[in-house]
């Protein structure tokens, strides 16, 4: 059917001649099978035209739910559409859990593994590096499965959905645990910028929310895996007398539990609960990911311009990803520091601030991330991707007609 679609931020306008809900898989092969080209649009938590076509857009909400977990692997395998708050209560009640989890539990499982999508912790990796298999579609329609010992897998996990329909994903679990957190408030700059690697390394999980205004940061979220209670102080930081937002203004209710409330690992490893929708989708967001060993400098290069950057920003946040093998993750061979943007949904100004913030971090090799705004030209995507020439081979060899191609695709990986 035809019909008119938006992404979650209403700043992208699919461009689809038609758009499709297949009830099976089958029904699903049936229109890959029928298309010139075709893309599938997650929950639209990208803010960029990466799941755009002016062919046949695909939703796969309407498949049959899928939360099959193994004991003796520990493993889960899901349906791609499932979000991962739809997931993690399932695996908690088996004594099981994810490695990480993201800011939002509303994202779809196979759009945050296709795009790298993160969550933060000097010791984990991004959510796709928990991949142990995949089921997909391919372009002429055939149903096929890969795992860690197919060539070139660790090229199809992170693929931007450029290489098939993907139907469901397999991923490893570890034993489930205890998350408490607490907000911290006003950790000056120069501690942050001496003492670095000590206080993102200082719990689970560590993000660092400021809004660039002046040289501190204004929120430290810390997620600890363990009972003990928190120091009253870090390096100049105090804790919170209440629950927090990070962005100015809104309702704490949106978040998860803090002021050190144990809790089971997915009510806290997020920072917004499931049964609220955090904005209405008021915003546009970039984010860039530099070598940790760079980013006390990167800090330095962003705080010169925050004059320049701070009145198009809502909010930004600075989290850590530990590094992978998978050839487009933004964590590729690289323990990473992800600087992420919130802007105000002014697309003009976002923009402006946007390439003020890609100079900034030019020195630094900065990877964007792939579902967010960014301007990077296709040549500094190429020259930050060590196997960005192997993914441009592989894509033409699993769909040399470039059924799974579209303008941004195209544009980043043109035809070999």
């Amino acid at each position: 059917m035809t019909v008119s679609v938006t992404n979650w931020a209403r700043n992208i306008r699919f461009s689809a001649s038609r758009f499709h809900e297949p009830e099976s898989v089958t029904q699903l092969r049936r229109v890959v099978a029928g298309s010139s080209a075709v893309r599938v649009l997650g929950t639209g938590h990208s803010f960029n035209a990466i799941a755009d076509t002016s062919g046949d857009l695909v939703s796969l909400a309407r498949l049959p739910r899928l939360v099959d977990v193994d004991e003796h692997s520990a493993t889960v395998t899901v349906g791609a559409a499932t979000r991962f708050g739809e997931l993690t209560e399932a695996l908690h009640r088996s004594g099981f859990a994810l490695h990480n989890l993201g800011s939002l539990p509303h994202i779809s499982v196979a759009g945050a593994c296709a795009t790298g999508t993160h969550g933060s912790g000097v010791g984990n990796g991004c959510l796709a590096s928990a991949v142990r298999a995949m089921e997909f579609v391919t372009a002429e329609g055939e149903l096929v499965t890969v795992d860690r010992n197919t060539p070139d897998f660790a090229g199809m996990v992170v693929s931007l959905g450029a290489l098939g329909v993907v139907t469901r994903i397999t991923l490893n679990l570890v034993p489930t645990f205890t998350v408490r957190q607490w907000v911290y408030e006003g950790l000056p700059g120069a501690a942050l910028r001496e003492r670095f690697d000590e206080v993102m390394a200082s719990a689970y999980s560590v993000s660092l929310f400021t809004d660039w205004r002046d040289d501190r940061i204004d929120q430290v979220w810390v997620k600890r895996a363990t009972l003990a209670n928190a120091p009253r102080n870090l390096l100049g930081a105090t804790l919170a007398d209440g629950p927090r937002h990070p962005v100015p203004g809104m309702p704490a209710e949106q978040c998860t539990r803090q002021l050190g409330i144990p809790g089971p690992w997915y009510a806290r490893l997020p920072h917004f609960r499931m049964d609220f929708t955090p904005s209405s989708g008021d915003e546009l967001q970039s984010e860039y990911f530099v070598d940790r060993a760079d980013a006390v400098a990167a800090f330095e290069s962003l705080d010169a311009i925050r004059a320049r950057i701070s009145p198009a920003l809502q909010i930004g946040e600075i989290r850590t990803v530990a590094a992978d093998q998978l050839w487009l993750s933004p964590a590729y061979e690289r323990n990473a520091v992800a600087f992420h943007f919130t802007w105000h949904p002014d697309a003009v100004h976002a923009t402006d601030a946007v390439r003020v913030v890609e100079e900034a971090l030019s020195p630094f090799a900065a990877r964007p991330h792939w579902g967010k705004v960014f301007t990077t030209g296709p040549e500094g995507v190429r020259t930050s991707y060590p196997r960005h020439d192997d993914f441009r081979r592989l894509l033409t060899r699993l769909d040399p007609g470039g059924k799974f191609r579209n303008a941004f695709i195209e544009r980043y990986f043109p035809t070999v």
